[in-house]
């Protein structure tokens, strides 16, 4: 039995001169980031409440200051007065918000309400959001602070145009947004709310064609994604807790963790794809929001089943995306007809099958019995006598289930073959590498 002290602060516990992390389930190196990360850790120092010491009143933006109050103000509910908040001097209103200390300007000052120029204070690190446009046309912007107004700056660049689509068993269709405003101004105030600050990175929002990812660098610092979505998490701790204070009193985030719930939440009133977290990467926070349909039959789920618990929802969303879920969901959703296939490729139902091409793709996707290939099998053989493995396969392959992958229509084939030569339809006149199948005499 070994008995392993706590780390001091700022340095991990070595073993022979070595440093070591977790990635995944594996144990590693601890890369260089993390080692100069938990270096520069000290307890109770909090980036974002650092004073800069050069800076005054001067170094921020009216402007901002003035969105600020009014962002205050509405967030109050009776607990001040707005002519209480209206008379506080601009040195106690930033006192109040946790924006100063004592009338001293703090990282989080800069950041959320500081002029342009004022970035400076924060260096080395680079104070920006950046956006690009990625796809058939390019094109990038990069904004500083102020941050509260550059926020929404930031959404302005970004393609929202509308677009209609026509729910099943309804005359009149609906007209959406590729992308919610709230779902997207809340996915950027996290990424400022919770950025590793120390690590002297900007933040990145990206924008394809359909759909948005926002980085930003740090791992996931509290609990798990499903947590907040599935069980209502409240975070029990913040990277920077006077940055989060100070945004929760200007109503740019809340700190009862109802932040992703409610991205997730609302993704799902617009009949959209679900918000996906990438955590791969444990040093990034990589956030996908769609901004197109995936597949209608998931949209149209959603619009007649208004009683679908948020795990069936993000079941369903999963099955969309050809991802895995767990047997018992598989379950529920095909007691409640909601899915077809065999697991694990099961896909969406088409309750309304509405456009030739739709009606098209769901027969592709739908299996026929295995009655309906050995039938197909026999034709073949009382047509041309013989048949081989590469007949079989050429004869199936296009006759399968585009869900299944080429492997899995290859192994679909060898066991109808199997099965045939088991009852006694078929039987082999040929080897095992070079088979030959003619009709079993009966």
């Amino acid at each position: 039995m070994f008995q392993i002290p706590a780390a001091p602060s700022g340095m991990p516990t070595s073993w022979k001169g070595h440093f070591y992390g977790r990635a995944g389930g594996s144990i590693t190196a601890l890369p260089l980031h993390k080692l100069e990360m938990i270096r520069k850790e000290q307890v109770g120092i909090d980036w974002s409440a650092q004073i800069c010491p050069e800076a005054s009143i001067d170094d921020l933006d009216d402007d901002a200051i003035h969105a600020a109050r009014v962002k205050f103000q509405q967030k109050q509910t009776g607990a001040r007065s707005g002519e209480d908040i209206n008379h506080w001097s601009t040195f106690t209103f930033l006192d109040k918000t946790k924006l100063t200390l004592k009338g001293q300007i703090t990282k989080a000052a800069i950041l959320l309400l500081g002029k342009p120029e004022s970035a400076y204070y924060l260096n080395p690190h680079p104070a920006q959001i950046t956006w690009k446009l990625v796809g058939e046309e390019e094109a990038y912007a990069h904004f500083g602070p102020p941050f509260l107004l550059s926020v929404e700056a930031v959404f302005k660049h970004i393609r929202n145009i509308k677009f209609r689509f026509q729910p099943a068993n309804q005359l009149i269709p609906v007209e959406l947004t590729k992308y919610d405003p709230k779902i997207v101004l809340e996915a950027i105030n996290n990424c400022l709310a919770h950025q590793d600050y120390t690590q002297n990175a900007r933040i990145i929002v990206t924008e394809k064609i359909d759909r948005l990812i926002l980085q930003n660098i740090g791992g996931f610092y509290d609990g798990a994604v499903d947590d907040y979505v599935l069980r209502e998490r409240t975070p029990e701790r913040y990277r920077n807790p006077f940055l989060v204070q100070a945004m929760v009193n200007l109503d740019m985030i809340d700190t009862m963790g109802m932040g992703i719930r409610r991205m997730f939440f609302e993704q799902r009133k617009r009949y959209f794809p679900l918000p996906e977290y990438n955590l791969d990467d444990s040093n990034h926070v990589v956030l996908t929001i769609h901004g197109k349909l995936i597949d209608e039959n998931y949209s149209r789920a959603l619009i007649q089943h208004k009683d679908l618990s948020i795990d069936e929802v993000m079941a369903l969303d999963r099955i969309q995306k050809n991802q895995k879920i767990a047997k018992d969901m598989v379950k529920d959703l095909r007691t409640k007809k909601l899915i077809e296939g065999r697991y694990p490729n099961v896909f969406i139902s088409a309750l309304v099958a509405e456009a030739p091409e739709e009606r098209a793709q769901y027969i592709k996707n739908k299996a026929f019995d295995s009655d309906h290939y050995q039938q197909l099998i026999l034709k073949f053989i009382d047509q041309y006598k013989v048949a081989t493995r590469q007949d079989l396969d050429i004869l199936l392959m296009d006759k399968l289930p585009e869900i299944l992958g080429k492997a899995q229509k290859v192994n679909k084939i060898k066991n109808l073959i199997g099965k045939m030569r088991k009852n006694g339809l078929i039987r082999n006149i040929g080897s095992d590498k070079t088979p030959q199948w003619v009709r079993e005499k009966t």
